[in-house]
């Protein structure tokens, strides 16, 4: 029996009297899927539990080989194929080449696959094989091998050390009014917030918004020499044409998603990506390290924009972070909950999601974060991302988000706030970035023991004060 006779003869799989046959490796993959509202949608989800297991068990004896001989999305037809396939590394590869799924299952949870070897096979993997192994692995075995790994990006601090936290300070405001922004960024600051980066979502994408934002951050920046890096989360073409006006940006943002076509609805292409990674390069403004791009995905993008191809949703996202993985980023967080019950129903849902995303981004490298969040008309609550937040600091999550009381005014959602990050590191024992860490010492922030001083919000009022 040759190589593809025996592909196609694992290709089914027979329990009792049913016998259950796939069609190709993206059927295996999208059956062998745990629910997702998504993939329901998309009519790419296994009929039963007895098909998805039938599924999981067929995925579970494909070669990893297999993976890139034949690709979910046609190299000829897809830009982001053509990258996975043309940047995979061949030699990182030969560790694991000789395995099936399953075994790769296996060797990941062995005491083998420790910090030094994931980071040595992660340009080996495809990130259909990521995606592959994360739906053979129940929750557990997923935090177990993300706290394996460790991804460390540097601009004017440090992200991703062991026992660290980070955070976004998402001071977004309904109207872009610099006065109420500067309230949430002094507000997120005195809870130690603000290290991962100071982020806001613009009401609009007004070039003149862009740069008056920009210049307020870098004033608090600069006034209180706070080691951190900032963000307008506009269009990358409006970030790349204020940088070539010398404008104060630090990174460069862009939404991205798994497929061309996906991409292509962002109004973005790896070419317009590489233009703004180069171009916020040339302002060589990171003190530490030069990680510069920040990227954020989710679950359901490719599908809302009808570019899926009929790939599973979390098999789209994993080649996200390929696209990612090109520009070697500070920061990408996955938006789990944000694109609504249409694509993650509940809280399991995005539980489960939130630590596939979290799992598949670290192993493939990514400097891995989390917008955990549902929207209002979700089945969930703040107790299901009270859960999804203590398993990923668990995990070993690079940073999460800090807003004021957890909700989003100008984008309407829920999310965690700075009160969150703070239970987080004192559960855990984690700590921020170590060069925020020390400023926040230096400043009376926080006392020896990593506790807030009862007189901070007196402080807190001085220096709002001293901004306007």
């Amino acid at each position: 029996m040759n190589y593809y006779d025996f592909i196609f003869m694992i290709f089914r799989h027979t329990i009792g009297l049913n016998n259950y046959v796939f069609k190709d490796l993206k059927d295996v993959l999208a059956k062998a899927t745990l629910p997702k509202s998504g993939d329901q949608l998309a009519g790419l989800s296994a009929s039963s539990n007895e098909e998805r297991v039938a599924a999981m068990m067929v995925l579970a004896d494909i070669p990893l080989k297999y993976f890139l001989e034949e690709l979910v999305i046609p190299y000829e037809e897809d830009e982001v194929s053509r990258l996975i396939i043309d940047r995979h590394n061949a030699k990182a590869f030969e560790t694991i080449s000789h395995f099936t799924v399953g075994e790769f299952r296996d060797w990941l949870l062995g005491d083998f696959a420790t910090k030094e070897m994931l980071s040595t096979i992660q340009s080996g993997l495809t990130p259909e094989m990521v995606s592959a192994v994360s739906k053979l692995m129940r929750n557990q075995d997923l935090i177990l091998v993300s706290q394996k790994c460790e991804v460390i990006t540097k601009f004017r601090n440090t992200i991703g050390l062991k026992g660290r936290l980070s955070t976004r300070l998402q001071p977004n405001h309904p109207t872009d009014n610099l006065e109420g922004i500067a309230a949430s960024i002094v507000d997120g600051l005195m809870y130690g917030s603000g290290d991962a980066v100071i982020g806001i979502n613009p009401a609009t994408d007004s070039p003149k918004i862009t740069r008056d934002i920009l210049f307020m951050i870098d004033n608090i920046r600069q006034k209180f020499q706070i080691p951190i890096q900032s963000c307008v989360l506009s269009h990358i073409t409006t970030t790349i044409a204020l940088i070539e006006q010398h404008q104060p940006v630090d990174l460069v943002f862009q939404s991205i998603a798994g497929t061309q076509k996906a991409n292509e609805s962002f109004g973005i292409n790896l070419s317009i990506l590489q233009e703004g990674y180069e171009a916020g390069l040339s302002l060589n403004r990171g003190t530490v390290g030069n990680n510069l791009m920040y990227f954020e995905t989710g679950q359901g993008s490719a599908l809302s924009a009808n570019a899926n191809f009929g790939v599973d949703q979390q098999t789209c996202e994993c080649r996200a972070y390929a696209v990612a993985r090109q520009f070697n980023p500070l920061l990408l967080n996955s938006v789990v909950g944000f694109i609504g019950p249409e694509y993650l129903y509940d809280g399991k849902q995005i539980i489960r999601a939130g630590l596939e995303d979290h799992f598949c981004g670290k192993l493939s490298g990514i400097p891995m974060g989390m917008d955990i969040c549902y929207t209002n008309h979700a089945e969930a609550d703040q107790d299901d991302m009270d859960n999804l937040m203590t398993l990923l600091g668990v995990a070993g999550i690079n940073f999460i988000m800090g807003i004021p009381g957890s909700d989003d005014i100008m984008l309407n959602y829920q999310t965690t706030s700075f009160h969150d990050a703070l239970y987080l590191r004192k559960a855990l024992g984690l700590k921020p970035a170590p060069e925020f860490e020390q400023w926040l010492l230096e400043r009376g922030i926080l006392d020896e023991n990593y506790n807030r001083p009862t007189s901070l919000s007196l402080k807190s009022n001085e220096i709002f004060k001293a901004l306007l």
